[in-house]
């Protein structure tokens, strides 16, 4: 469970899904935000039109109020100025010590799948923390998550992901499954000669199967099939699917790797990515938050 989140709000129903998912995220002590990113001054328009900067900032501060109401949840909230909604999660996320970014799909894709625009996207690629992504329609159906799955594959980003998993899963005593998908291409970073196929394939997923079976408390099997498609059918069976990232950007930050690139667009389920820097955040508390400044009353 998380204990400094942060949520990203549009005034959609993909912002209501990211609130309700950050719900069940959030520790019960934890800390909640509500954020709305605006252009602000950055707006050409609104630089030089009297009065527009107010009713901006105005109706900003409104519907993170309405929200926040809504959604009947007790959180702070903030009005951002950035020139993008990505940057300016990113941002407050730093600032505030945020320990998960949770954020809506877009009201494209088949309902239940995990879609994303473009803004919503780049507040996945780039981002200083863990990062939730909400399946469409999940504020209308916000049960407690008692499936969550793990994509695995004995890595430390994958270690990672199954602790998280555990601490997300022991509040309702969810259930934890596994999933390891083997195939030929993964030998290329091993420098181990490829298994024939037919036999081959068996023995590597039997092989699999093998160190599965020495993880405690979960179900798990290994297939062999392409790592992005196996893992997004396995989001099927699943409330929640949590998968690692191995890659760090520019000051640590986290880039997508192929793997979970190709989960952010097809994930059938809700998704949570975890880059390295995350290891010590899911096992230890944030930091507390910093104080913002554009309070609201309560």
């Amino acid at each position: 469970m998380f204990k400094n989140v942060l949520v990203g709000i549009d005034g959609s129903a993909g912002g209501r899904d990211a609130v309700a998912l950050a719900s069940r995220l959030k520790e019960p002590a934890g800390e909640l935000t509500l954020a709305h990113v605006r252009p602000g001054e950055l707006h050409p328009l609104h630089a030089i039109t009297p009065g527009l900067l107010a009713e901006e900032r105005a109706a900003s501060e409104k519907l993170l109020e309405d929200e926040r109401d809504a959604a009947e949840v007790e959180a702070e909230l903030i009005s951002i100025v950035a020139a993008s909604p990505g940057g300016g999660l990113h941002r407050q996320a730093e600032e505030q010590g945020a320990d998960l970014i949770v954020v809506g799909s877009c009201g494209r894709g088949v309902f239940g799948r995990a879609m994303l625009g473009d803004d919503t996207r780049a507040a996945l690629n780039g981002a200083p923390c863990a990062v939730a992504i909400a399946a469409r329609g999940y504020a209308e159906h916000p049960t407690p998550l008692a499936k969550v799955g793990v994509g695995y594959n004995d890595s430390p980003e994958a270690q990672n992901a199954l602790r998280a998993a555990r601490s997300i899963a022991e509040p309702t005593r969810a259930s934890i499954h596994v999933l390891e998908v083997v195939s030929i291409p993964t030998y290329a970073y091993t420098g181990m000669m490829p298994p024939l196929l037919g036999d081959g394939i068996e023995s590597m997923i039997r092989e699999a199967n093998e160190r599965l079976s020495k993880l405690s408390d979960v179900q798990a099997h290994a297939v062999y099939g392409l790592t992005g498609e196996e893992l997004a059918g396995f989001g099927d069976q699943l409330d929640m699917l949590v998968v690692g990232s191995r890659s760090y950007g520019p000051l640590r930050r986290l880039v997508l790797g192929s793997t979970s690139d190709f989960l952010e667009r097809h994930a059938r389920c809700s998704l949570l990515v975890l880059p390295r820097s995350a290891a010590g955040a899911v096992a230890e508390a944030a930091q507390p938050s910093a104080q913002v400044e554009v309070p609201t009353p309560a």
